[in-house]
């Protein structure tokens, strides 16, 4: 059995979450039930729980300060949220699980799938580094990725990559250090990720960070140079964009 405990503000979000985890986990049993900062505190330190369901908004308090407060994060994370595109985008460069609120039983049935299938508390406590690094910094080309791999994760700063090459389902990840990083999502996945970070889409199979463009070659679409001496065709369609961006 693992052992769980909730924490949200709201009563009518704690009793949906009990009822469907009743329904789709009978390995999971809620401990507790906790509704401040300060409760919820408390409670993990009496009985350090397998898996925390945590609210993001507490109060005038958040989720955040909770994790802050305690030295040693030695469980599994499920974040609840309502909608906030901030924050959504937050968890996904950490790779920190999240449900949408009102929690929807497949939603559920799969973060709990992912849960038992990848629980390594070493992973989790890098996640929630990068989460509070990223909120720390405003700037999105200052932000921390945790990018999938087959093998777990690899924790690498946005401005620290220089392209990404599609593989059909994986994505090779090119950093400043020389590193290859082979990641188990697409490219799509990257472009809406990095979104606002000085990354450009220039071709279908290929996503530069705008910063390492070194020269830009006419021709029907032309190609770029990028600073690890790498040359990259630019489609048709996205060239007069691509020259926007550059100029």
């Amino acid at each position: 059995m693992l052992e769980a405990i909730i924490v949200d503000d709201e009563q009518h979000c704690i009793n949906r979450l009990q009822k469907q985890l009743g329904a789709e986990a009978p390995d999971i049993e809620i401990i507790a039930c906790c509704k401040t900062v300060e409760n919820a505190r408390k409670i993990i330190a009496e009985n350090s729980p397998d898996i925390l369901f945590l609210d993001v908004q507490l109060g005038n308090r958040t989720g955040f300060d909770l994790l802050a407060s305690i030295k040693k994060i030695d469980f599994e994370i499920i974040f609840t949220t309502s909608y906030d595109s901030y924050a959504l985008k937050a968890f996904k460069f950490s790779a920190l699980d999240y449900l949408l609120k009102p929690v929807d039983k497949d939603d559920l049935k799969r973060s709990l799938q992912k849960l038992r299938q990848q629980r390594d508390l070493k992973e989790t406590s890098k996640k929630i580094d990068i989460l509070f690094h990223n909120f720390r910094e405003g700037n999105e080309t200052s932000k921390r990725i945790a990018i999938p791999t087959v093998d777990g994760y690899t924790m690498v700063d946005a401005k620290d990559i220089i392209r990404l090459q599609s593989d059909v389902n994986y994505t090779h990840i090119h950093t400043v250090a020389g590193k290859k990083i082979t990641a188990s999502k697409t490219i799509k996945f990257f472009e809406t990720l990095l979104e606002g970070a000085d990354f450009f889409r220039v071709h279908k199979s290929h996503l530069v960070n705008l910063k390492f463009v070194e020269s830009y070659s006419k021709g029907k679409g032309g190609h770029i140079t990028l600073a690890d001496g790498s040359q990259i065709e630019v489609a048709i369609r996205r060239k007069e964009e691509l020259l926007k961006r550059l100029t």
